[in-house]
């Protein structure tokens, strides 16, 4: 299959002006003969749900939680990316949509990157339009900090909690629609599944997605919903590793089941370890915790000169605070003098982690460096230190019960995103027509290493300024007729969800769901995760497929399917996590060079740095699902730079 990005033709700057007037639109009195799935309410899917519904279009919104605000989206930290250089230091949408270019390593399309630069101005009026707290100078304008990637102050934040405010901001909006009746909110509701027709295009049959099978999580009830257009916004597969800063119940259900009904999955192998994360304690933990990247602001990162001194830490004969300033190495620092601590995730990542196989790394494991606020205490004061990130301070001493205003923080790289995810064109838009993926589920921005505070400006972008014009260009050549679920492809779709629900329970094998996952993440987390081999990546790939074969005839999984069963929900999302692992391998294997978040040991730089391969990978590869224990095929979308130059990146 070709893949057609859509994107259109003329300056990139005019690009998206020139798109929003070529596409076709929906009149307003036809708007309310449409109806349209959003699948997820985290930022992306509120902010569609709402802005859909505000146009006319009668929506119906699923989320697993009891409540949309219990969306992960909560979790985000630091802060929100906009170019609208309040501070006067030379940003711009050019920079901004460069640093994010460059920031990916050149593995991202420039249309989309330059879009989403465009519209990040947008978000910031329509946040503070709906009431965010956004952190503000002594004078009431809107304050900024720094993160990493970047030489500019461009992001905006309420203190350590920017994701939870602009999901309350989010959540206003949709309950607006929800009371005026034109949002339908399912709540405790799974998608299974996608509902893919035959229908007449134009006089010959073309598939379409027409709908979607859920699960009601409380009482186990398999239903159909019909609709004109899916939108899935249910965010990233980081738990494909076990333990990431990702809830629990974060998975990659929604987006494989489109990859199996014909949506081709892109990059999968592209997944972003963030370099400050609360370091694994014990074989009991189920997830980690994340310290946001804004702490690298005023942190100073170092790790002890010499590995004496690192062991005398680690027996602790000594502590951080016995260290003198020249027994110090502020590696960074040194090695990065232009940006310093706020080097991008994964050369931060990289770099801690070779400090710790140089057995330097601090802590009772030795997996851990230190994030030092002594400097900027100094300089200013406690209280000021407290105003910026009390609440992550707080978080960290609960859970270490150590006092980050004394001592150091102990950080260590962690899994927390991904920027694989579901191909999608220039319009949002899938390879299955009328499906569409929005946020962190889609591939579409953030190339092979996604910058911080730009994961909500993606979100708030395709929820609220893209989607709502992209998808009139496709309902504008549907016909304004009512949906149903009477197609006997909504009947075959549900007894597909059904037949997989009895085969999971009929196993009643020795092992745990959890058990299942517990070993997946740990090969993923070792063989594909910051560093990588084709060595390693084979054994994976060998070892994945011993642990799906044990899944599909030892898995036990209590109680029925007719009840509230969080077994039943869990072995059915390890079952897709274990699939997904074996296609990252593939994925990671086929991809010869180092770029990004994807680091194979046999392409780096004589300095350690990644070393891409222009020549032969500048593309995105999209996989095609071919069925049942059968290889994916290997789809390219070219990547075409007109207004960057390809270099090696350099934060030096």
């Amino acid at each position: 299959m070709v893949l057609n990005s859509k994107a259109p033709e003329g300056p990139l700057a005019e690009k998206w002006d020139k798109h929003k007037f070529n596409v076709k639109l929906v009149n307003p009195a036809n708007k309310r003969k449409y109806d349209v799935i959003v699948v997820g309410t985290g930022l992306a899917g509120a902010a569609a749900a709402a802005s859909l519904a505000e146009l006319g279009y009668n929506v119906k919104a699923f989320t697993y939680h009891d409540s949309p605000r219990r969306a992960h989206s909560i979790a985000a930290q630091g802060g929100i990316n906009a170019a609208k250089n309040y501070q006067n230091d030379g940003d711009s949408v050019f920079r901004l949509f460069y640093d994010t270019i460059k920031g990916g390593d050149y593995r991202a399309r420039e249309a989309n990157v330059y879009r989403l630069a465009q519209v990040s101005v947008n978000i910031i009026d329509q946040c503070v339009a709906q009431g965010v707290p956004f952190a503000r100078e002594y004078g009431g304008l809107l304050a900024n900090r720094s993160f990493g990637g970047a030489q500019v102050s461009r992001t905006f934040y309420a203190r350590g909690q920017t994701g939870q405010q602009l999901l309350l901001g989010a959540y206003s909006a949709l309950s607006r629609q929800i009371a005026y009746g034109k949002v339908k909110m399912y709540t405790r509701s799974e998608m299974l599944d996608v509902v893919v027709i035959d229908e007449e295009v134009n006089g010959k049959l073309e598939k379409r997605a027409r709908g979607i099978v859920t699960r009601n999580l409380i009482t186990g009830e398999v239903q159909t919903h019909a609709a004109h257009a899916v939108v899935l916004a249910t965010g990233g597969y980081g738990n494909v590793f076990y333990l990431s800063t990702n809830a629990m119940y974060c998975n990659v259900t929604a987006p494989w089941r489109a990859h199996k009904k014909g949506a081709y999955f892109a990059n999968p192998c592209f997944t972003q370890i963030h370099p400050t994360c609360i370091p694994v304690s014990g074989d009991y933990q189920s997830k980690l915790t994340l310290m946001s990247e804004s702490l690298r602001n005023d942190g100073r990162v170092w790790v002890p000169a010499t590995k004496e001194i690192a062991e005398r830490l680690r027996k602790g004969e000594i502590t951080a605070t016995d260290i003198k300033e020249e027994d110090r190495d502020y590696f960074l620092e040194r090695k990065y003098p232009a940006f310093g601590n706020l080097v991008p995730r994964d050369v931060a990542s990289r770099n801690a982690k070779q400090m710790c196989d140089e057995g330097r790394g601090v802590g009772s494991t030795g997996l851990a460096v230190y994030l030092d606020f002594a400097d900027v205490i100094k300089r200013t004061s406690a209280e000021a230190v407290s105003q910026k990130y009390g609440n992550l301070f707080e978080m960290y001493e609960k859970i270490t019960d150590e006092n980050p205003y004394k001592l150091p923080m102990r950080i260590y790289p962690a899994v927390h995103y991904t920027m694989g995810g579901l191909w999608v064109d220039y319009n949002l838009q899938t390879t299955i027509p009328g499906l569409y993926a929005t946020g962190e589920c889609n591939f579409s921005d953030h190339g092979a290493n996604r910058l911080g505070a730009s994961a909500l400006m993606q979100g708030l972008a395709d929820g609220y300024f893209v989607i709502p014009y992209t998808i009139g260009d496709q309902l504008a050549q549907t016909k304004p007729t009512p949906v149903t679920t009477d197609h006997p492809a909504f009947a075959e779709a549900k007894a597909g969800v059904q037949a997989r629900t009895e085969q999971l329970l009929s196993i009643n094998g020795n092992k745990t769901p959890d058990e299942f996952h517990k070993a997946l993440g740990h090969i993923m987390w070792e063989y594909c995760g910051m560093a990588r081999n084709a060595e390693g990546l084979k054994y994976a790939k060998a070892e994945i497929q011993k642990i799906k074969k044990e899944f599909w005839t030892n898995v036990k999984v209590v109680g029925s399917g007719e009840e509230m069963n969080q077994a039943l929900e869990k072995a059915g999302r390890v079952a897709d996590f274990i699939e997904l692992g074996e296609l990252m391998v593939d994925d990671a294997l086929d991809r010869n060079e180092s770029c990004g978040g994807h680091f194979r040991e046999e392409y780096a730089t004589e300095d350690g740095e990644a070393m891409r391969r222009d020549d032969e990978y500048a593309y995105v590869a999209a996989w095609e699902y071919m069925g049942e224990n059968q290889p994916e095929r290997l789809n390219k979308e070219e990547l075409v730079f007109e207004n960057v130059k390809l270099t090696q990146r350099s934060y030096k």
